[in-house]
C-alpha cells in the first residue's frame, strides 16, 4: 500500500483541472452535432501603395456576393446555397456550411474608397484598397550640419 500525503494545494490544483477539462468538453464544437456558421477567413496585408484583402469563399459564385462601403466600412456579404438536387441521395453527414454570412472592416483614413478593385477566382475574393497619394510614405532626407 502507497500511502500519499494530502494537500491543500495538490487538490485544488486537481480540482482546477477537472473544471477545466470539464468546460473544454463542454464548449467544444468541434464535436459531430454542431456545424458552424459561415465566417470567411481572411487575410488582411498592408502595402507600400495599398491595403490587400482576401478571403476564402469555397464553393460560391460570384453573382452570390456582395461587397458594399458606406461611412468608411468595408463589408462583405453573400449567401452560400445548398443544392437543391437531392434526388436518389441518401446523406448519412452533411459538415459543410450553408447559409449567409456578412463580414465588415473598417477602412483606415487614406484610402481612395472610389478606386477599390474586386477580384474573384478559385474560390477567393481579392480586394484592393489604394492609399491616396498623400496616405503613402514619404522619404525625407536628414541634413547634417
Amino acid at each position: 500500500m502507497t500511502l500519499v500525503k494530502w494537500t491543500p494545494r495538490t487538490s485544488l490544483m486537481n480540482f482546477n483541472n477537472d473544471l477545466d477539462r470539464w468546460f473544454d468538453n463542454f464548449f467544444d464544437f468541434r464535436n459531430d452535432d454542431y456545424v458552424s456558421a459561415i465566417t470567411p477567413v481572411v487575410n488582411v496585408e498592408e502595402t507600400e501603395n495599398n491595403f490587400q484583402i482576401s478571403a476564402e469563399l469555397p464553393g460560391m459564385e460570384k453573382k452570390d456576393i456582395q461587397i458594399s462601403v458606406e461611412n468608411n466600412v468595408l463589408s462583405i456579404s453573400g449567401e452560400k446555397k445548398f443544392e437543391e438536387e437531392t434526388k436518389n441521395k441518401n446523406y448519412h453527414r452533411v459538415e459543410r456550411s450553408y447559409g449567409k454570412f456578412h463580414r465588415s472592416f473598417k477602412i483606415p483614413g487614406g484610402v481612395d474608397v472610389n478606386n477599390i478593385d474586386a477580384s474573384y477566382k478559385n474560390g477567393v475574393l481579392n480586394l484592393t484598397l489604394p492609399k491616396m497619394e498623400e496616405a503613402k510614405p514619404k522619404q525625407i532626407e536628414v541634413k547634417v550640419k
